[in-house]
């Protein structure tokens, strides 16, 4: 068994989606998406109205970059957040939605609060635990379309598909990827997902409300780094477990054989190689072509003492 991206749950681009956009021509040389989640330990998430700029770092509002050097400080990543639809991206008064979250593999939390507007935030405390616990399921849709045209177009269709569904969920900037588009990350459980179509969407958010993960159309969990990621996944597919705390993956330096253990006891070891055999593709719209070098896993080796 090889893990790649043919899990995914390919419903085919939004209309109006680019066919020949980074995500149509990853998707068509059939680039594996396992693995590709981006590695962030902790990230505070912030409802911001009005237009976003390319970076969140470079926002033209002094509060906004302010809380992004504070956090960079920390090594914590700033994702702007907003609700799909005019009304999500319309000046407006009142509270605005603050995530905090800790995505520790296997024990990811999350915490949220208000603030009246962006200049609160210079004040605001971001400790972990500081406001109200997050239980029920938060999907965020990257649609950052000044970063690439496929999150654009992709992101913001099932964003909107999925508020129409009555699912809780926001737009927010960069998550990385854009070749995966539309791409997401599910909180509090800390998974990303990719190449989503609203069913897929909707299967993340059920899995993650039982404190789950699906392993369709999922990229990774946020905490781990690449080759962890693939070799966790490797042994969901292969076992089902599903429990989002039930595996624990030991430490590796790169590539190789990784061992993956489960609460219960048991033991696997998953080897994970890169893949040279793909064709180029380009890593974003716009983007030269560059190498394919995707992480790929083997089938999983319950190791038995």
């Amino acid at each position: 068994m090889t893990v790649t991206a043919a899990r995914g749950a390919l419903g085919g681009p939004p209309a109006g989606a680019p066919a020949a956009g980074c995500a149509g021509l990853s998707e068509a040389v059939g680039e594996p998406m396992t693995g590709t989640a981006p590695h962030v330990r902790r990230l505070v998430a912030v409802e911001h109205i009005g237009a976003w700029p390319r970076k969140v770092a470079d926002h033209p509002d002094p509060a906004v970059t302010a809380l992004s050097d504070r956090l960079r400080a920390d090594d914590v990543i700033l994702l702007l957040i907003r609700r799909p639809g005019r009304e999500g991206r319309c000046d407006a008064d009142g509270d605005r939605t603050v995530y905090v979250a800790d995505l520790a593999p296997g024990g990811s939390r999350v915490w949220s609060r208000t603030v009246r507007g962006t200049d609160d935030l210079a004040r605001i405390d971001l400790d972990p635990g500081a406001g109200t616990p997050v239980t029920d399921p938060v999907m965020l849709v990257c649609a950052h379309g000044r970063r690439d045209v496929c999150c654009a177009v992709r992101g913001r269709a099932l964003a909107g598909e999925l508020a129409a569904e009555g699912a809780d969920v926001w737009e927010c900037t960069h998550l990385g990827g854009h070749r995966f588009a539309p791409t997401a990350l599910v909180l509090p459980t800390g998974y990303a997902y990719g190449r989503l179509d609203t069913g897929g969407a909707l299967a993340a958010l059920k899995a993650a409300a039982g404190g789950g993960v699906d392993p369709w159309s999922c990229r990774g969990h946020t905490g781990l780094d690449p080759v962890r990621q693939l070799a966790e996944l490797a042994v969901r597919e292969h076992t089902g477990i599903g429990d989002a705390s039930a595996l624990l993956v030991d430490a590796v330096d790169g590539p190789g054989d990784v061992t993956v253990r489960s609460r219960d006891g048991r033991t696997w070891t998953v080897p994970v190689v890169l893949d040279t055999s793909l064709p180029p593709r380009p890593p974003s719209c716009g983007a030269a072509l560059e190498t394919a070098t995707p992480l790929v896993a083997g089938t999983p080796v319950e190791q038995y003492n």
